[in-house]
């Protein structure tokens, strides 16, 4: 089979249209008698709402429809079903919806919500999620309870701020620390962030004369849209329609369901008018969800040799106000919280708690890079402690082929090697050399070293399906509900299919907009799975397509189907290639010179659902979670200003094993932009709060990387172990890039100057005062 697409650098099939500006978004379509929404928010991280007087927005001009959470009895949720529409008795954030007008413009309904006055009775906040869990804590829920979750997956503790909580037990934890020569514990802090997509959430719900629902919306999976939404309004699947046009990035803060409910009931209460609401960057930030934060304690007790024994620890994650989806962030970083290391007693806690901040959410590297803040910090300052190389201390440590994970699943040759992974970062700065001489003086250079794994964090039955349409010209369209949005996805899928068929490129075409009432289902665009599961499906649907292809032919040629090949846009008997039939002649039904005909149009049908998985033991967290493990490393080297504590990235290297590179152009591309976002993580971004009310909800005062923070200098390199599962042997590496770069950059730092800082970010005035000497911030 001709390997002419797999590999290479293709350019990405969006790319025209995004440059240009004709891709189309949510917010750039209109549709006949559109209102548009503008939401109250309320000034109070906790508050009781006394009373709302809505008369002076309903009497406002151009004004349709006002709602508040006590016209909307509904809860929404894809885990835990615990977020209202608008805040129903209670604010449990500042920045939470209270109230919604739909009016005949933005400014309208502006000046409409202007007009709302609410009266609050201030309640006691709680805003650490430490703080949470103690007994005498303000509870953010006090009706947990009776919320509806995943059974047997999450564990809500009634009564308490505790939304999940994930237990994991390998061998004896004790045992081991009675056998180690040495026990290290350290505490870890990672603070909120935002995601920051160039677009802004937006959605456009239009509820029709006879109850159906179609919705445009900015989301990463139309078919969760529905199927929340079915669940939270009681209305039957089939009477939804979701669309996605084109999206403007989403980094997991597009996951789930967010705006969709409140348009469409805004929609409904104007009387079926079609109803837009497209967030502001500031309500981006204080509304729509955020990166949850996490306190974490680790204790590792190790031998005299260097080698690993006991690792007991525990993940506080701060999930905000709703945990619809925390809590399986706190699930899926408790099964990979110890790293990819061979330990063969481990003890892992994992809380998601409610707190009266702004709910987190999905995003990149799904608590992983939070999470391995604290394991990769923690290995170097182990092997500091008992005097080890902390490469040398990861090698003797990692997972090989026969280890167990810590779930107890075998790794396989085919899991991949992280070893490989580390050599190559290792090699790449030439750890166990001197760092090269500063740019000028009073400022240090060191550097740092940090291991990863993340497996696709998902339901053990989800599933994907693609399908492949032959046109009457014998071109192709590729149709998924996968969205690419910005990753690019399409164009290596593209490629798979191109390279299925044996057809050009040019020849495959990409149904953009995903159409719940159209496309083929797919669960949801997270996880850095869809190149691996809708990859097989587009494989499977090539196959079907080419079978229904030769099925005809083989009647047509008088020749049986086994005896028939095909490539460049011909069905031909193998052997004999002038004796064949082109594609065109087949794709619609082949028809005789009688005129009487066989076959039909071709339609192949792909699909596929995740196998081997297991939901995993309550107490235990023994099973099996993992569709496959993408393994990586970074190794950087830093500079640090002494005088100002500003750190520069001299140079970055980063190497995954993805099993098998499908475009080498898009694969770098993920990598150098995962790299750059956790640049930004690591030493710049943060929420700052004042008494629960956000501070910094805007771009001016948040500070995301620049060209001018872009390391000097970015490697990338590819392992390829092939996965006995993915296509062409491939492996997801979308989120991966970002998972612990501020680990290395903190170990460098280290290596540099002397310091350690176990809190981020690693922002200049930070360093500048542990440089001087004073307390590293936790």
């Amino acid at each position: 089979m001709p390997d002419d697409l797999i590999g290479k650098s293709v350019p990405r099939i969006d790319g025209v249209e995004k440059v240009t500006g004709s891709a189309v978004y949510t917010d750039d379509m209109s549709l006949p008698g559109m209102l548009h929404a503008k939401m109250l928010l309320s000034p109070h991280p906790h508050a009781r709402i006394v009373g709302i007087d809505t008369a002076g927005a309903r009497a406002a001009p151009g004004v349709k429809a006002v709602l508040t959470g006590a016209d909307l009895p509904y809860r929404v949720g894809l885990y835990m079903v615990d977020k209202p529409i608008l805040a129903d008795g209670k604010t449990r954030y500042a920045g939470e919806p209270v109230a919604a007008v739909a009016a005949v413009s933005e400014d309208a309904a502006r000046e409409a919500v202007d007009l709302i006055d609410v009266e609050y009775e201030l309640l006691e906040p709680v805003l650490d999620a430490r703080r949470a869990l103690e007994k005498d804590s303000p509870l953010v829920h006090e009706y947990l309870h009776t919320y509806d979750c995943v059974k047997g997956v999450f564990c809500p503790v009634e009564r308490t701020n505790i939304a999940n909580r994930f237990r994991l037990r390998k061998g004896d934890v004790e045992a081991g620390f009675a056998a180690s020569d040495k026990v290290i514990e350290n505490e870890f802090y990672v603070p909120q962030v935002q995601h920051v997509p160039m677009e802004t959430h937006s959605s456009i719900a239009h509820y029709k004369p006879d109850g159906r629902i179609e919705i445009w919306t900015s989301a990463q999976s139309p078919f969760a849209v529905r199927d929340l939404l079915s669940a939270a309004l009681g209305v039957p699947h089939a009477r939804i329609r979701v669309v996605v046009p084109t999206v403007g990035g989403g980094f997991g803060g597009k996951a789930g369901i967010h705006l969709e409910p409140l348009v469409t009931v805004l929609s409904r209460a104007a009387g079926g008018r079609p109803v837009k609401l497209t967030a502001t960057r500031a309500e981006e930030f204080q509304t729509l969800p955020c990166r949850q934060g996490l306190h974490a304690r680790i204790k590792t007790g190790v031998a005299s040799d260097g080698r690993i024994l006991a690792e007991q620890i525990e993940y506080v994650w701060d999930a905000g106000a709703y945990a619809d989806y925390g809590v399986n962030i706190g699930r899926a970083s408790g099964y990979s919280g110890a790293g990819p290391y061979d330990i063969d007693n481990v003890s892992i806690d994992s809380l998601t708690v409610y707190t009266n901040k702004p709910f987190g959410t999905a995003y990149r590297g799904f608590g992983h890079v939070e999470v391995f803040w604290a394991v990769e910090s923690q290995m170097d300052m182990v092997a500091h402690e008992i005097g080890m190389d902390p490469y040398e201390f990861r090698m003797k440590n990692l997972l090989d082929v026969g280890s167990k994970t810590v779930t107890g699943e075998e790794i396989a040759e085919s899991t991949g090697s992280v070893r490989k992974c580390l050599e190559a970062v290792a090699k790449g700065i030439e750890w166990g050399k001197e760092p090269g001489k500063p740019a000028a003086a009073g400022r240090m250079r060191g550097k740092g070293i940090a291991v990863l794994h993340k497996a696709p964090a998902m339901p053990p039955n989800t599933a994907s399906s693609a399908i492949i349409k032959f046109n009457e010209d014998a071109t192709v369209n590729v149709m998924v509900s996968g969205v690419d949005y910005g990753q690019g996805t399409a164009t290596s899928l593209c490629q798979i299919a191109a390279h299925h068929l044996r057809l050009p490129l040019e020849s495959i075409y990409f149904v953009w907009a995903k159409d719940t009432d159209y496309a083929p289902y797919d669960w949801q665009t997270v996880a850095s799975r869809f190149t691996v599961m809708g990859g097989l499906c587009i494989e499977r649907a090539a196959a079907d397509a080419i079978a229904q292809i030769k099925q005809t032919a083989a009647e047509a040629l008088g020749v049986s189907e086994g005896d028939l090949d095909h490539g460049g846009g011909r069905v031909f008997v193998r052997g004999d290639e002038s004796r064949g039939l082109d594609f065109k002649q087949v794709v619609m039904g082949y028809k005789y010179p009688d005129g009487h005909s066989i076959g039909g149009p071709v339609i192949g049908r792909g699909r596929y659902v995740a196998e081997g998985l297991t939901n995993l033991d309550l107490e235990t967290g023994q099973g099996l979670p993992a569709l496959n493990w993408t393994y990586g490393a970074h190794g950087v080297e830093i500079e640090v200003d002494a005088q100002t504590g500003d750190i520069e990235i001299v140079k970055i290297v980063s190497a995954f094993d993805v099993g098998r590179v499908i475009n080498d152009a898009l694969c770098r591309g993920q990598v150098l932009g995962g790299t750059v976002q956790g640049v930004g993580t690591a030493v710049s971004e943060y929420y700052v709060y004042d008494g629960g009310r956000l501070l910094n909800a805007s771009l001016t005062d948040y500070k995301i990387p620049t060209v001018r923070d872009v390391p000097r200098e970015m490697v990338q390199v590819f392992i390829e172990t092939p996965h006995d599962k993915g296509p062409f042997g491939a492996r997801g590496v979308a989120e991966h890039p970002m998972i612990s770069v501020p680990s290395a950059i903190a170990n460098a730092l280290f290596d540099a100057a002397g310091v350690r800082l176990t809190g981020l970010p690693l922002s200049p005035e930070r360093v500048y005062f542990a440089l001087k000497g004073g307390p590293a911030a936790k």
